[in-house]
């Protein structure tokens, strides 16, 4: 007779325990963005609701924002790094593929040999991870998992680029999911439609950069088909998102879409008939398009501006490269001081 393998069946809740984030000192306004740039302050602001960004210095890299917004996490979660079983880093921009920036964090916030490892999905990545993350918890594989989105999107667009220079920021946020009593991260509804992987793109890819270093690979968009995929069909998901979840619209404390676009984001309110009574988080005004980074500052905003508090269900939606997506429903944790 064959060994039969052990397993535990035990399914239990998982939720946000602690929110950290770690914001880039410089802040580079509109007027900065149009001196390399064919544009204005008033056009950016009326096409994407962006009046400064924040760009990373030299010592701001994508691994020393990673270790501040995962310390910070930590502190408000009330757990020490020796509590951490995994670390998920989702990033598009850490510069090195060997090692992965996941094993790196780990070791600087003390996990002890964590597992650790990155995840790739563009500004979906943050939720993608999220949802890995849950369900380890969830099904006893970790006890606590610290996830972490973070980009220095700065690297990664030309400077006289009119078409993204403006759109994109620095930053990193960081959550530890852990157990909890109830359930504080919903199901995720997410996907992918790689039918317009070139919407977003770099370009060129390495190999063609380490033939030809005069060709650096940048990222590329076309923002017109961008809008409109993003603004006719992430109402979708959200709606599913919280179907899944069981919960109304008018049951939540907040609405937290990626910070892609300004305008996008209002299509994606009247669309799903959202509520004037939720806040929806306008962080992209003051931090542009972080990628990965954009939902965990996102939250961080809503809740250092008070417009949703602890406790308060919001409801996540990541969309971009891929193109991917994702969405689900949270109880808005702790935010470091």
């Amino acid at each position: 007779m064959v060994a039969q393998i052990s397993n535990s069946t035990e399914v239990r809740q998982s939720a946000i325990l602690g929110l950290g984030v770690y914001r880039p000192e410089r802040v580079v306004s509109n007027d900065e963005i149009c001196q390399t740039i064919d544009s204005t302050d008033e056009w950016i602001q009326s096409r994407s609701g962006i009046k400064n960004r924040r760009f990373a210095g030299d010592e701001e890299t994508v691994l020393a924002m990673a270790i501040a917004s995962g310390r910070k996490a930590l502190e408000a979660s009330g757990l020490s790094g020796e509590q951490i079983g995994a670390v998920v880093v989702a990033s598009s921009t850490y510069p090195l593929q060997t090692p992965q920036c996941a094993a790196v964090v780990a070791d600087a916030l003390g996990t002890g040999g964590s597992a650790a490892f990155d995840v790739t999905a563009g500004c979906a990545g943050f939720c993608y991870a999220l949802s890995v993350a849950s369900d380890m918890v969830r099904l006893g594989t970790e006890d606590h998992v610290l996830v972490i989105g973070v980009e220095r999107m700065s690297d990664s667009t030309e400077p006289t680029d009119r078409s993204v220079r403006f759109i994109f920021g620095d930053g990193a946020g960081a959550v530890v999911v852990g157990p909890s009593d109830t359930a504080g991260i919903g199901p995720v509804v997410w996907g992918s439609d790689g039918s317009q992987a070139q919407a977003i793109r770099q370009e060129p890819d390495w190999l063609a950069f380490a033939n030809d270093p005069t060709q650096r690979p940048w990222i590329k968009m076309e923002g017109t088909t961008v809008f409109r995929w993003a603004a006719f069909e992430m109402g979708k998901i959200a709606v599913q998102a919280a179907e899944r979840a069981g919960v109304a619209l008018e049951d939540l404390g907040a609405f937290i879409p990626h910070q892609a676009n300004g305008r996008i984001n209002e299509v994606i309110a009247r669309q799903i008939n959202l509520p004037e009574s939720v806040p929806v988080s306008d962080d992209i005004a003051e931090t542009g398009n972080t990628s990965a980074a954009s939902i965990p500052l996102a939250m961080e905003e809503v809740l250092r501006t008070g417009k949703a508090q602890p406790g308060e269900l919001a409801l996540l939606v990541g969309f971009g490269a891929g193109l991917s997506y994702a969405g689900q429903v949270v109880t808005l944790p702790p935010l470091a001081n």
